[in-house]
């Protein structure tokens, strides 16, 4: 998950290269969101039947594969498809290793409470996005070749990852005769379809603040900010992130309900601190609201997966899973290419408020609505 993230900071050094306009970035990062959801709805569910630990071995090699990719390339073209090849190593991974951490705690605590293992399974889903942009903003501000060490050094890490999977106990039983392949399902359980979409809305709306930071959060700072410190840019996503994670685990033996409505707040107050950064403009104002929306963001997460898992048959989780992961990376890319091609249009600062506007409405709702939902469900 961590270098899935590396390439933020890195961003505006390829510009430099290439002289390409913001939009261009939205275009490579909405790439690997693509390779995401592409990679979801083919191999999202096949976890369930092929086993967890060969899909997790796929996945981090597919991953090693966009490395090399990276530091063959530093142009446009080549940048769009190691992204790509990216995101489908992540869309493999995302639901699989939610599943597999979810097993592997309920096996050795079985009496525990699912939401602590949806809590952990998320924190650490967050915590390795968090790691990325840092590490990538150090390799950016004083290590050599910022724009091939990284992929070399996450190269190795990726090998080493993959032969520490070969370690872990699988968790499904896997049948001797596969079945007939399928894509995925675009499916929801039928006794409880309003309150998966529910859940899917949720994971829209959080991964659509994460999507923000992800791709553009160098280039507000530098239009609205005159901030061109590759470390600000990584450490200001790693922040959005880190928060997040810490949110979820901080918060972990707290009730839903009230999980919940800390997350819309934090959400409220956080994205208007945003936007209010933007328009004074204040740095620490923004910086900020960044930790703090990304700590609601984090709750809102953790409440959707929370909510998914809770609704999902056990012989199908991944492929549920894959569905709310389907969803969430659709809100990672979309809203991030809008306000991309939006720059084109109007000011950084007009296009950080409207954005910051229109994710806080959607957050806020989709937190209050699920916190209604657990209150009915007893939660």
């Amino acid at each position: 998950m961590a270098y899935s993230t590396v390439p933020t900071p890195l961003y505006p050094l390829y510009q430099q290269l290439d002289g390409f306009p913001p939009f261009v970035i939205t275009v490579v990062f909405a790439a690997y969101a693509v390779g995401v959801i592409v990679s979801l709805y083919l191999a999202g569910h096949v976890s369930d039947w092929l086993g967890r630990r060969r899909v997790l071995l796929i996945a981090v090699l597919v991953s090693a594969i966009s490395a090399v990719l990276f530091s063959l390339t530093t142009e446009v073209p080549g940048l769009i498809v190691a992204r790509f090849v990216n995101g489908v190593s992540i869309g493999m991974l995302t639901a699989t290793a939610t599943a597999h951490l979810g097993e592997l705690r309920a096996r050795a605590r079985p009496d525990e409470n699912t939401i602590v293992a949806a809590s952990i399974s998320g924190a650490v889903n967050l915590g390795g996005l968090s790691l990325g942009p840092l590490l990538g903003g150090v390799f950016a501000e004083f290590l050599p070749d910022p724009l091939l060490l990284p992929h070399q050094v996450f190269l190795v890490a990726l090998l080493v990852a993959g032969l520490a999977l070969l370690l872990v106990p699988e968790t499904v039983d896997v049948p001797e005769t596969a079945p007939a392949y399928r894509p995925q399902r675009l499916s929801v359980p039928a006794d409880a379809r309003r309150a998966f979409l529910l859940a899917a809305f949720g994971a829209f709306s959080a991964f659509s603040v994460l999507g923000l930071f992800t791709s553009l959060a160098p280039t507000f700072l530098v239009q609205t900010f005159q901030v061109r410190d590759h470390l600000l840019a990584g450490a200001t996503s790693f922040a959005v992130f880190a928060s997040a994670a810490l949110g979820q685990l901080l918060l972990v033996k707290v009730g839903v309900r009230l999980q919940l409505s800390i997350a819309v707040a934090g959400c409220a107050v956080g994205l208007a601190a945003v936007a209010a950064g933007a328009i004074a403009p204040q740095l620490g104002v923004f910086l900020a609201g960044a930790v703090v929306s990304g700590f609601g963001v984090g709750l809102l997460f953790k409440g959707s997966i929370g909510t998914a898992v809770a609704l999902a048959d056990p012989a199908r989780r991944g492929e549920t899973l894959a569905v709310v992961f389907l969803v969430a990376y659709t809100g990672l890319a979309v809203p991030a290419l809008a306000a991309g091609a939006a720059l084109n249009l109007a000011a950084a600062t007009t296009v950080l408020t409207v954005f910051a506007a229109l994710v806080l409405a959607a957050t806020a709702t989709a937190g209050v609505l699920l916190r209604a939902r657990s209150a009915a469900a007893g939660r």
